[in-house]
């Protein structure tokens, strides 16, 4: 412990960024996308490359592993570790610079994709590989990972983009890794330090290793297992040749996992956007026939070939923000396929789309079809796929759609065959499975659906992984294809590369990391697959009484667990979930971050009274309870329900503070305060008051106060009347509306003749006023005549709070013709000045 504190202590003090070390920050690091759990040593969100340097030659200092994060979207558990996190999404995360002529960008590893893309769009160009994520997966991580994406079939890998990296080494020292002529390569083992070494050990690595190479990777080019030993052999592994370029070691570090180096720049290679696109959708009535169709609809020069089958599509009509996607499905298909084309003008692309429908109907399949060529619909048919992912993580129950066999890819023209003996595995294994991904590169992510808090669970995943593996070896596949390896895969390298190919890893590691500090376990000595899982059979949950209901859910504890880490909470350009993550950029206002605060306590990862301390307290406190994560996650997660729950009993056991109680008591603070408005409006002004009002209170000193106006003192009815009138002045008419008389003059909503008016306050008006509209007049003479409500017999009406209206319950001059109780002022009329 005493170690842990001298470790935040020095870090503290070096770092401009932040550093967190309490057990909450901790938890919410512990977790990614994947079905494992570790908990950090602490984790550092550092400012610039000064930061990242101190921290990892601190770290060194104290035997500390480093562990590289970007979204933490990681499928496999590569995001996960015990060691210190160097979050790089917060500060991290900048366009640097663009050369639109030679088609490259400068880049910060916290970038996201999607913000990338939306930087240099306005120049025509855009990042070739486009995940899933795209909305929140950085591009650090894609390095890491070497992702591909939906158009790989077109642009290939992450490696392919990539053309130099500036780094930090493990021993802190600073490197750039880039194209290197024989004599710079020569040069740079002459070099001293770390970086001399790696360079010696990568020429000796080639020189023992190249005929094991040459025999045992993959010909398929869609390969990420394992390190890019390919790099150092001409032709092994690759989608196209590398037109006489110099040997780049950047491309070596690509897929590395943060096991090698720690990325600070990043020159990634830009690409030229089609002008026009169109897609179609074909709809089948089994997967199968979907599957055996791909090969012919690659002939036709597709840019993207993507599957989604049935259960993918079941819960995207359950969903809210998907359901209203769906417009494009005919009927109930097995599996749709989306396949896009690109081209030039409109008449390239739509001649591609009738060629494919040509071909369709002369080969019979697919019983229905759907073509989009307007770029909206098309997007919107984009962002169903790419939602796949998290609508299968937010399933309800125990049984999930697991990953840690979902990344496999073959040759696409055996893609048909191979799906046939995966699904007969697993009807071995008696579960069944999710399929969705790219048929255009022979690569399906396809999840079991598994209860990993069942000894049975754990034995389906083992047995299920064993096979798989072996599966893909006899297909000659890769059991990763962008997802990286992780923890889910690491343990099956060495039986699909071998014994040799797996000691050129551990030299290679070696060479790049002597300490073994660079994220640890992953694709060299690895944990067993079902190792630090965040589920298993000694995870339990303790369900507090509650007071909404969460029988829908399966209960509080599994409304809670259907937060499933895929991050999409994490956007920033689109939507609404989750306003406190765009403004601050921290974990902790994320809907996942507060997800995965409540479920250590319930968990027991935290002490049970902290479900109503003050840490989780501070997690939950931004949200807004706007309700976009309901609508917006894939999994329909309600945080804002369980943020109720939880102030429940928060306040329950703490008691309301001082601001809770005076905004539930307004009317009756304000009311007083009306008695001597002119000195409750100058006190609060005052610069001190503004101090104390935000100390106890919790009210921004900038926040402008509103104005009280005076109150009559005698409580008659002349003074209720004049009370009245004094109110109502300081409203404004609404406008005339169709059906409601004169045009508009003020705001408001829309109505018919018999709906109450809606006024607008002086103080509203003020505002709008400030923000570019027209001003309008605050003051009005006596009240004109105004036209009545089409129904003659019924006199037009304007509703005032209740709150006024309990204070005008005695006859006074605007008492209403019955004598009751219900305040009326004329429709869109004011009363006379004031007395």
């Amino acid at each position: 412990m005493s170690e842990v504190n001298d470790l935040e202590r020095e870090l503290g003090t070096a770092i401009r960024g932040d550093v967190r070390f309490d057990a909450g920050s901790r938890l919410l690091y512990s977790t990614d996308a994947s079905m494992y759990q570790m908990e950090p040593v602490g984790v550092v969100i550092p400012r610039d490359g000064d930061d990242v340097r101190a921290a990892i030659e601190i770290a060194a200092k104290h035997k500390v592993a480093i562990l590289p994060r970007g979204g933490g979207t990681s499928l496999t558990g590569q995001t996960v570790n015990h060691a210190l996190v160097l979050d790089f999404s917060r500060y991290m995360d900048k366009v640097l610079e663009v050369n639109a002529e030679a088609l490259w960008a400068r880049v910060q590893p916290g970038l996201v994709q999607d913000n990338l893309n939306h930087h240099v769009r306005p120049l025509g160009l855009g990042f070739g590989p486009d995940t899933s994520t795209s909305n929140r997966a950085t591009l650090g991580g894609m390095l890491g990972n070497n992702s591909g994406g939906s158009h790989s079939i077109a642009y290939g890998l992450t490696v392919e983009h990539v053309i130099e990296l500036t780094t930090v080494l493990a021993d802190g020292s600073r490197a750039v890794f880039g194209e290197v002529t024989p004599d710079e390569f020569a040069a740079k083992c002459r070099a001293p330090g770390l970086e001399g070494q790696i360079y010696r050990e990568v020429a000796r690595i080639r020189e023992t290793y190249a005929d094991e190479i040459q025999s045992r990777y993959p010909a398929h080019w869609r390969r990420v297992s394992g390190y890019n030993l390919n790099e150092l052999v001409p032709a092994i592994g690759r989608r196209g040749t590398t037109n006489g370029r110099p040997f780049n070691m950047a491309r070596l570090i690509v897929g590395s996992e943060g096991t090698f180096v720690t990325v600070l720049e990043a020159k990634m290679r830009l690409i030229r956007r089609p002008k026009k696109t169109a897609v179609e959708v074909i709809h089948y009535r089994d997967i199968q026939e979907a599957l055996e169709s791909s090969s012919s609809i690659l002939e036709t020069g597709p840019y993207a070939v993507e599957l989604t089958d049935k259960m993918i599509l079941d819960l995207a009509r359950n969903n809210i923000e998907q359901s209203q996607r769906m417009g494009f499905v005919q009927g109930d298909p097995a599996a749709i396929m989306i396949v896009e084309y690109a081209g030039e003008t409109e008449a390239e692309v739509r001649a591609k789309v009738e060629t494919l429908e040509a071909r369709r109907q002369r080969e019979r399949f697919g019983y229905a079809a759907h073509v989009a060529h307007d770029a909206p619909e098309q997007a919107s048919i984009w962002k169903l796929r790419k939602a796949g992912l998290g609508l299968l993580l937010g399933m309800k129950g125990d049984k999930k759609p697991i990953a840690f066999v979902e990344d496999t890819a073959v040759a696409p023209q055996h893609l048909a065959e191979f799906v046939s003996r995966f699904r007969e595995i697993f009807a071995k294994h008696d579960t069944v499975g999710a399929y969705y991904g790219h048929c255009s590169v022979g690569c399906l992510h396809i999840r079991p659906v598994i209860d990993l808090k069942t000894p049975r669970g754990l034995e389906q995943v083992r047995a299920i992984a064993d096979e798989i593996t072996d599966l893909v070896v006899r297909f000659n596949g890769t059991i990763s294809s962008e997802h990286g390896d992780g923890r889910a895969r690491s343990p099956y390298l060495e039986r699909m590369y071998g014994p040799r190919i797996m000691q050129a890893f551990r030299e290679l590691k070696r060479a790049f990391d002597p300490d073994n500090r660079m994220n640890p376990g992953n694709i060299v000595a690895p944990a067993g697959v079902t190792d630090h899982l965040r589920y298993g059979t000694q995870y339990t949950t303790w369900e507090p009484k509650t007071l909404l209901d969460f029988s829908e859910q399966g209960g509080f504890a599994a409304s809670i667990e259907m937060c499933n880490g895929v991050g999409a909470c994490r956007k920033t350009l689109e939507g609404t979930m989750c306003p406190s993550y765009m403004a601050t950029k921290d974990e902790e206002h994320s809907t996942r971050g507060r997800a995965n605060a409540l479920r250590a306590v319930l968990s027991g990862r935290l002490p049970p009274q902290e479900f109503t301390g003050r840490r989780l307290y501070e997690v939950m406190d931004l949200c807004l309870e706007c309700k976009g994560c309901k609508a917006e996650c894939p999994s329909n997660v309600d945080m804002a329900k369980l943020k109720y729950e939880f102030l429940h009993h928060y306040y329950r056991a703490n008691g309301l503070p001082l601001r809770n109680r005076l905004f539930g008591r307004i009317s009756r603070v304000n009311a007083l305060g009306s008695r001597v408005p002119a000195l409750v409006n100058w006190l609060s002004s005052l610069a001190p008051s503004r101090w104390a009002l935000e100390r106890i209170a919790g009210i921004d000193r900038r926040r402008p106060l509103p104005s009280l106006a005076a109150h009559a003192a005698d409580g008659g009815a002349a003074g209720r009347g004049r009370a009245l009138q004094r109110h109502v002045h300081d409203l404004q008419r609404a406008g005339d509306r169709p059906g409601c008389g004169r045009r508009a003059r003020g705001g408001g909503l829309s109505c018919g003749a018999r709906r109450p008016e809606v006024l607008r306050s002086a103080a509203h008006l003020q505002g709008h006023a400030r923000r570019g509209a027209r001003p309008r007049r605050m003051e009005r003479g006596a009240a004109r005549a105004v036209r009545a409500s089409r129904r003659p017999d019924r006199r037009p009406r304007a509703f005032v709070s209740p709150d006024l209206a309990r204070r005008d319950r005695r006859p006074g001059p605007y008492r209403g013709r019955s004598g009751g109780g219900e305040a009326v002022v004329p429709v869109r009329g004011a009363p006379g000045p004031r007395a």
